[in-house]
């Protein structure tokens, strides 16, 4: 071969593989939702969460808006009262803040969540591609309105609402597909994009998986000798008696998870699903979690593993109430030997993946909603959800 003719060769190799990076680094500020782009996402991915405040300066917004939604907590006269419950609980919010770093994480594992899970749905689902996740919180920023509008700014074709709470509850879900609606009811227009939501995943093998592998994992860091003895407490966020017997099926779909999870596990060991965060002095789904540890203790059994079955991230319920106040204060207190936290999922990479492919098996089956969406509650006194339901099985406005 000439010397030209290597140097051509040479420079040409050296081009391609330019080109190839120039590519890498678009595919990656692509999956990293720049806003730089100019590449038109085809498929947009919102994940809809509760949220909660970075920083202290914003626990005041973040509670006015929390009690001042009607599906998540009704009141009366909730304009005058929302605001009044808001500041005063704001400085022990604060405060319980500052104990875990000064803000709440939620929002950096959903991002980095949203970024996983496209990554692989660029890869998995070429025809949906490319795609694009957006952030959705009912109570902090980014709020839910401002997320559609940025979806609709980029032309979405596709509009996946993704609730990120696995099992469906009006309280959580329910207000964030309702707040949709009332988006583009308040606009009084029909949206530019074709909407469908994955409204509950309670079930879904990646999703046992992932608790099954964190499970494990934290039951082999006990003492061998109590290991078989080890009760497993999956907590869940609780809910007003009111709410579930309206006929809320947040109960049902926990329980349901739970159950598959120690058929995962083969049922190693004795659980209990019990319930935590209850709020002021009407009755709530129980046993409450501290309660129950304190029963433990009475009963002498006196190893424990707190499994937050509800929460795929971790934020003040995990991070405060579940270590700080149960494990580090009551759990000391009432004379339990061994207490550990499962870790929770963040960026399990089991989980990362069960993310895209409920997002895929989602896109490929052309179903708007689950069927049971499209029914209300028995009892449900919301007149929103109607309407709603309607939206997200036809995309059209009543």
């Amino acid at each position: 071969m000439s010397l030209n003719l290597i140097k051509f060769s040479n420079l040409f190799t050296k081009s391609l593989r330019q080109q190839y990076t120039s590519l890498s680094i678009v595919n990656s500020r692509f999956s990293s939702n720049d806003p730089k782009l100019s590449i038109k996402p085809k498929t947009g991915i919102l994940m809809l969460n509760l949220g909660g405040p970075e920083n202290t300066n914003q626990v005041y917004d973040f509670l006015f808006r929390l009690f001042s939604d009607k599906d998540l907590i009704p009141l009366p006269a909730q304009k005058f009262l929302a605001p009044f419950i808001a500041k005063r609980r704001t400085p022990k919010i604060q405060d319980q803040y500052k104990q875990i770093g000064g803000g709440s994480p939620i929002k950096k594992w959903t991002e980095l969540q949203g970024e996983e899970m496209i990554k692989i749905l660029d890869e998995i689902s070429p025809e949906t591609a490319p795609h694009k996740f957006y952030v959705g919180f009912r109570y902090a920023d980014p709020l839910t309105e401002e997320a559609i509008s940025k979806m609709e700014a980029d032309g979405i074709e596709k509009a996946v609402a993704f609730t990120q709470y696995p099992q469906y509850s009006c309280s959580t879900t329910g207000s964030s597909l309702n707040a949709i609606y009332r988006y583009y009811k308040g606009l009084n227009k029909a949206p530019q994009m074709k909407w469908t939501t994955i409204d509950r995943w309670a079930t879904h093998p990646g999703l046992v998986d992932a608790f099954a592998q964190n499970i494990r994992k934290e039951l082999e860091k006990f003492p061998e000798d109590v290991r078989d003895d080890v009760v497993i407490m999956f907590s869940a966020h609780s809910l007003p008696m009111t709410v579930v017997n309206r006929g809320d099926t947040y109960p049902a779909e926990v329980a349901s998870t739970v159950n598959r999870v120690m058929e995962k596990l083969n049922f190693s060991n004795s659980y209990r699903l019990v319930w935590q965060s209850k709020v002021g002095p009407q009755e709530w789904l129980g046993p409450q979690t501290d309660e129950s540890i304190e029963g433990f203790a009475k009963n002498k059994r006196l190893n424990l593993l707190l499994v937050p079955i509800a929460f795929t991230s971790d934020h003040i319920e995990t991070l405060f109430e579940l270590d700080l106040e149960y494990m580090d204060e009551l759990a000391k207190k009432v004379g339990i030997k061994n207490i550990r936290r499962c870790e929770s999922l963040n960026d399990n990479p089991i989980f990362l993946r069960a993310l895209a492919d409920i997002v895929k098996s989602h896109l490929i089956s052309d179903e708007m909603c689950s069927k049971q969406l499209t029914l209300r509650c028995p009892k449900c006194i919301n007149d929103v959800c109607g309407p709603m339901r309607v939206f997200f099985k036809t995309n059209k406005l009543v």
